[in-house]
């Protein structure tokens, strides 16, 4: 057995799907995979983004380009039988795709609710129930496929921010990842989870616009989260190194969701 680095952490020859992958930490992941010879899918509700995104991470390997809104049935299918059109298996399932939606609790909307737990829970549940056989093809205790769920710190402790839904959602990522990790497991699949603090994501671009310099002050480690760190550690979830590991959620935040730095 050997224990060299490239054996432990490469993933290059592999397959993946990152969904929501034009923008933010799927761009970010996309990225990570790409550039390591992961042929990866990305996906996003506008067309013309994920296109962007795919052309410029092709200039350094294999990306491919899928547009597809998850958060319909319709657009789940579509997706699915474009995949299948084209893959017979799949090694790396990302489901990062999600939205929030801010509003004080007294005038929460219902449609708001509905959009953020359609997004963010149902479609991870669908779109991976209904990929199962790409990912258990070939899949083995040894050599396992990877579902990373995309969580937030928000689903670790209560954000000061009015976002309700958003919060309950990615709680309820966390737990459905690991109800899967132990349900999938004898299939040859691992399922863990990331939950990112503060990253630069258009999710963010109100916050860190008007509360960059607080929210890094704040920040244990003293800044936020950047492209090598998520690409880090969505590399390492799908190698070698971690195919013992599953249903874990891994706070990637400087610390923060552990209290605030000292002042």
């Amino acid at each position: 057995m050997s224990l060299q680095i490239n054996d432990l952490f490469s993933v290059a020859g592999k397959t993946a799907i990152v969904t929501g992958g034009s923008r933010g930490i799927g761009k970010m992941i996309a990225q990570g995979y790409v550039e390591n010879g992961v042929k990866t899918y990305i996906t996003a509700r506008k067309a013309e983004a994920c296109q962007q995104t795919a052309a410029e991470l092709s200039a350094k390997g294999q990306c491919i380009a899928i547009p597809a809104d998850l958060s319909t049935k319709a657009g789940r299918v579509n997706f699915i039988d474009e995949i299948k059109l084209r893959e017979d298996k799949l090694d790396i399932l990302v489901n990062n795709a999600g939205a929030a939606w801010g509003a004080p609790f007294e005038e929460y909307p219902d449609e708001g609710y509905d959009k953020v737990m359609n997004i963010n829970v149902k479609a991870i549940f669908m779109l991976t129930r209904d990929l199962l056989p790409l990912l258990t093809k070939d899949a083995t205790a040894e050599n396992p496929s990877r579902i990373i769920n995309i969580g937030s710190i928000d689903g670790l402790r209560v954000s000061t921010t009015d976002n309700f839904a958003y919060g309950a959602s990615k709680a309820a990522v966390h737990f459905l990842t690991k109800n899967l990790a132990v349900r999938l497991a004898p299939k040859g699949l691992t399922v863990n989870a990331i939950a990112p603090g503060p990253f630069e994501s258009q999710m963010m671009d109100y916050m860190l616009s008007n509360f960059r310099d607080e929210i890094e002050a704040r920040n244990p480690l003293g800044r936020i989260g950047n492209p090598r760190d998520m690409a880090g550690l969505a590399i390492y979830l799908a190698s070698a190194a971690t195919k013992y590991m599953t249903g874990q959620i891994i706070a990637l935040d400087g610390g923060s969701h552990l209290g605030s730095r000292p002042v």
